[in-house]
């Protein structure tokens, strides 16, 4: 079979296998099938399915949790585009990195656990303080929850799906210093360092439920395609 030859796997609807020989090297499943399935799913944050996209820095959390929402936005005729929720815009700076997760709960997970709306203050990096005006978070059938422990495991007893979204290293670094300029360096090499003994010591990755590549080499329809692990 030639290289990067593509099959219809029977077993994932709206999937492309891509293999190589005969073994496979890698899975591509649509945006749009796992959007069903996200709706499919029980309703475990009160009447509100919980979707967490974590992963360490660079990964390509942002993106995957973007084109998630534009699908399960497609799902059906009467489906809005679900509301996006990044842990980054919830930290006080980068010491925050992992403590901010009471404030998560207090704004967001527990008003909307409770049928009420939530709310929070976006953090400014650049002012290095939170902006007066408050950011609504409503009562959806889907809210989904990007960054660094946003699958941690204080909240698996609200999860509807884990998402972890992995990639090379020096790939995530670049990712991040194209983005951000390569004055953060200092603090992202720290970063680095706090969000692998966190997933260490939190088993995330071995807990998800789905562990995507955020890098994957074989040429696909990223809009409406990602790369399944495992």
């Amino acid at each position: 079979m030639p290289s990067g030859a593509r099959l219809r796997d029977p077993k994932w609807p709206g999937t492309t296998r891509s293999v190589t020989s005969v073994s496979v090297v890698a899975v591509f499943e649509a945006y749009a099938g796992l959007a069903r399935r996200v709706l499919a799913g029980p309703a475990r944050l009160g009447r509100t399915r919980l979707v967490a996209v974590d992963g360490p820095s660079g990964a390509g959390k942002t993106v995957f949790a973007a084109r998630l929402a534009d699908a399960l936005a497609g799902a059906t005729p009467q489906a809005t585009r679900p509301p996006v929720v990044h842990t980054d815009d919830l930290l006080d700076g980068w010491d925050d990195q992992l403590t901010f997760w009471v404030r998560l709960e207090e704004q967001v997970l527990a008003p909307v656990r409770a049928g009420q709306p939530g709310a929070y203050r976006r953090y400014s990096w650049v002012r290095r303080r939170f902006l007066p005006t408050p950011v609504p978070v409503p009562v959806a059938p889907v809210l989904i929850v990007e960054g660094v422990s946003a699958a941690r495991t204080a909240t698996v007893a609200d999860l509807t799906l884990a998402v972890f979204v992995t990639a090379p290293q020096p790939l995530r670094l670049d990712r991040a210093v194209t983005r951000d300029g390569p004055t953060i360096l200092p603090e992202l090499r720290r970063w680095h360092v706090t969000e692998r003994a966190h997933f260490a010591a939190d088993g995330t990755e071995a807990r998800a439920d789905l562990v995507v590549d955020g890098a994957p080499a074989l040429p696909h329809a990223a809009e409406r395609y990602y790369c399944r692990r495992g």
